[in-house]
């Protein structure tokens, strides 16, 4: 039995923000990587699986990230893309906080959609390097419930203040 589609239409809109830095590429990508340590995904699932409390599981993630915020994922399109022309280097991630995923999951496992948070960055033809990003209040005020849209709020703090850590401006949108 198939159930039919839903669909919800709210007034939000999603804000999106770019923030261009004359930082280099692989400067701002190293700074970027070294400020928010990836999760070994794999090995936190095999230990979930053996049965591992939260605890035990947020033990293992290991070193506490300076901002509260994991790479969950990161990939590079320019690898392919350049291909087909493309030669600008380009890097995306999906970045988030362990604790506030888990939170956001148990109030409504939708917003997996939007936490983690996706992360882009490229170097601009004009030299610097931008990192683009969907504010996290944005995309979760979407949902509805209060808790969410507090979490969303959160991130965005979390969002600012790694902006601010790797000396980029925080964008109004980002100061709550």
């Amino acid at each position: 039995m198939t159930l039919p589609a839903t669909e919800s239409t709210t007034e939000m809109t999603v804000r999106r923000i770019a923030v261009q830095t004359p930082l280099a590429f692989g400067s701002l990508t190293a700074r970027f990587e070294a400020a928010v340590p990836a999760l070994d995904l794999a090995g936190l699932e095999q230990l979930a699986a053996r049965g591992a409390t939260w605890d035990e599981l947020q033990r293992a993630a290991g070193h506490e990230a300076a901002y509260e915020l994991y790479r969950f994922w990161t990939h590079s399109p320019s690898a392919l893309l350049h291909l087909a022309g493309n030669d600008a280097p380009s890097r995306i991630y999906l970045i988030g906080s362990l604790a506030l995923s888990a939170r956001l999951f148990r109030i409504e496992p939708g917003t997996a959609l939007h936490a983690p948070l996706r992360i882009e960055l490229h170097a601009h033809r004009a030299g610097g390097t931008v990192m683009s990003f969907d504010q996290p209040g944005s995309q979760l005020g979407s949902y509805g419930p209060n808790k969410i849209r507090q979490a969303g709020y959160e991130l965005d703090r979390l969002l600012g203040d790694l902006l601010e850590g790797l000396d980029l401006p925080r964008p109004t949108a980002l100061r709550r």
